[in-house]
């Protein structure tokens, strides 16, 4: 079997999101097949400018096609366009405009997957809202198999995506409430789909012994791990820990590793590491008492899947739907949605009270149970083995006669006319739409 991974940018020193889902998978799946990455040259999510050289690379030994990206991405003409189509009342034309602001506009990458498409018996497809992701499903329809890496966000509402979702061969989904939040707003129940995550290479080993001595820390603390982004929701991390600290002289310390966007407050308390390999990443977190993921918008937290198969409880944003059903389907974690639950949990999750192990331990058996890598694998594995069987002529005509359209073949875009009228509700209205809250049933 041969796999293409088509993911916006691909390297060894991404550590975090859709790109290092998309490396994880590439190279757990390459042994049991020959797996390409097919990428941009860009580096920075950004700006997507060219910073790595186009052609082949070889990264742990998987084979990395990467090719340029035709324009960065220009802020301020990006920002008036996303107002434009989450906003306001637009066109078709408008989200294909955004789409191609939003970028990597690399039509040499899509023109390559889809000539070479032939070569591959299934293209994964890292992540829907990007323009690459969108024009190659568009055009490989029937090998297409999309990892959407879908957050809550207005991007969801937008026309463009719908058929996507309903023509590609199959959905590979972050959690149930990203396969809710899809199917409610594409319609694509009949769209073969599997709830499977991503699993992630945790040490068998920590020391955390080690950590303490080499970064000087040796008051108990919170970890966070992640880009420092007001995206992320650090902002209001920052001023809840604030207010906290201040009422808790000897309340739990909060140490942060990841790359920094906005300010980090001044506060002896406050412990920037930057970015860390994955050896101190590991031996942080098993240092710590527990992990926040203060995110209001997440498909899938790979950082807390790995506290749990560490022992370590989380503590997350509650206004999350995805991180809200992951505490409670595991019965690993606590969540606030306002300071006095934040405050409140934090005090509840320090190492010395009664429910840190207790949480800790059904952690352990949580990550095991869904998301360790024999699982991740199977399930991908699966999923491929039932779209080969679909393939046969008696299958293909059978699926046909069972659904009307969708599964094969892309809908058409509009007329030229059409695709310019006006009338689309804005994205974030559609969002509003789509049903909330986390998934009380249908574990990984």
């Amino acid at each position: 079997m041969k796999l293409a991974v088509v993911v916006q940018r691909y390297g060894a020193d991404i550590n975090g999101g859709a790109e290092l889902h998309a490396r994880y998978i590439a190279e757990r799946l390459s042994r049991h097949a020959q797996v390409e990455v097919l990428t941009t040259c860009a580096k920075n999510y950004v700006s997507w400018r060219n910073e790595r050289p186009p052609g082949v690379d070889q990264i742990n030994d998987v084979i990395v096609r990467r090719f340029p990206v035709a324009h960065e991405r220009e802020p301020y003409d990006f920002g008036r366009k996303s107002v434009r189509v989450f906003e306001q009342i637009h066109s078709v034309a408008d989200e294909l405009r955004w789409l191609e602001s939003e970028g990597p506009a690399s039509p040499a990458l899509v023109r390559h997957v889809e000539q070479v498409s032939h070569d591959f018996d299934f293209i994964l497809i890292f992540s829907y809202r990007y323009y690459h992701a969108w024009h190659v499903a568009r055009r490989v329809a029937d090998k297409a198999v999309i990892v959407p890496t879908a957050e809550r966000d207005p991007a969801i509402g937008l026309s463009i995506f719908g058929p996507v979702f309903r023509g590609v061969r199959a959905v590979m989904y972050n959690s149930p409430e990203e396969r809710a939040m899809i199917e409610a707003a594409s319609g694509n129940e009949r769209v073969p789909g599997v709830v499977v995550g991503v699993g992630s290479d945790v040490p068998d080993r920590t020391d955390p012994a080690r950590f303490r001595r080499t970064f000087n820390i040796h008051r108990p603390f919170a970890i966070y791990i992640g880009r420092i982004d007001e995206n992320k929701g650090c902002a209001e991390l920052f001023s809840h820990y604030l207010r906290y600290a201040a009422s808790f002289a000897r309340g739990l310390d909060l140490v942060l590793v990841g790359s920094a966007i906005i300010d980090i407050p001044k506060h002896p308390k406050v412990h920037h590491l930057g970015f860390l390999d994955d050896r101190d990443k590991f031996d942080a977190l098993a240092a710590s008492d527990l992990l926040i993921m203060p995110s209001y918008f997440e498909s899938l937290s790979m950082v807390a899947l790995e506290a749990w198969a560490l022992g370590r409880p989380v503590l997350a944003n509650g206004h999350c739907d995805v991180l809200k059903g992951q505490c409670i389907r595991s019965n690993a974690g606590l969540y606030y949605q306002r300071y006095e639950e934040f405050v409140e949990a934090l005090y509840s999750l320090e190492s010395n009270g009664p429910l840190n192990a207790h949480l800790g331990r059904n952690g352990r058996a949580y990550f095991r149970r869904h998301y360790a890598w024999p699982v991740i694998e199977r399930k991908y594995l699966d999923m491929f083995e039932h779209l080969k069987r679909e393939r046969h002529p008696e299958a293909l005509q059978a699926k046909a006669l069972a659904r009307q359209g969708g599964g094969y073949k892309m809908e058409p875009l509009p007329g030229w006319f059409a695709r310019r009228e006006r009338r689309l509700p804005p994205g974030r209205e559609m969002l509003h739409r789509i049903p909330a809250g986390h998934a009380r049933s249908g574990a990984a």
